[in-house]
């Protein structure tokens, strides 16, 4: 028996952020879904990972609600806290953009903490910022 009801496949928002972002922050951001081999040589130009955190669907097979949680470290706590603001702030303007693969209605602003990343006990902490955004998707 066939179901009666669509099947809607929603986008992967956590390839869709970084595909957006990649055409949108300075020129040698590393942007992807995980931290880099060798984090501490990404440094200099900044690292953003883009990792999806909980989401369901709010209109049905129409918009899904995405968390997504996105870190950010770079070379200071200053360079990381700009870096945080400019994702943040093309994260806003998404609505109006054209997203590969994706249609965003909604942007939420959820969090944005200092939590700094510690390898290990002989070196000092990298400079990181965890900002969490809630997006309203649906496929382009």
């Amino acid at each position: 028996m066939s179901s009666p009801l669509p099947v809607v496949e929603f986008p992967d928002a956590e390839q869709v952020i970084p595909a957006y972002l990649r055409g949108k922050l300075p020129s040698g951001t590393l942007v992807g879904t995980e931290w880099p081999a060798n984090l501490e040589s990404k440094l200099a130009a900044g690292v953003v990972a883009v990792t999806r955190g909980g989401g369901a669907v709010q209109l049905a097979f129409v918009t899904e609600d995405v968390t997504l949680d996105i870190d950010i470290l770079a070379a200071s706590k200053k360079q990381a806290h700009t870096l945080a603001q400019q994702v943040r702030g093309w994260l806003f303007a998404a609505p109006g953009e054209a997203t590969p693969g994706a249609q965003v209605y909604r942007v939420r602003d959820v969090s944005l903490i200092w939590l700094p990343h510690q390898p290990s006990a002989e070196t000092d902490p990298i400079p990181r910022y965890v900002l969490v955004m809630e997006l309203r998707i649906r496929p382009a």
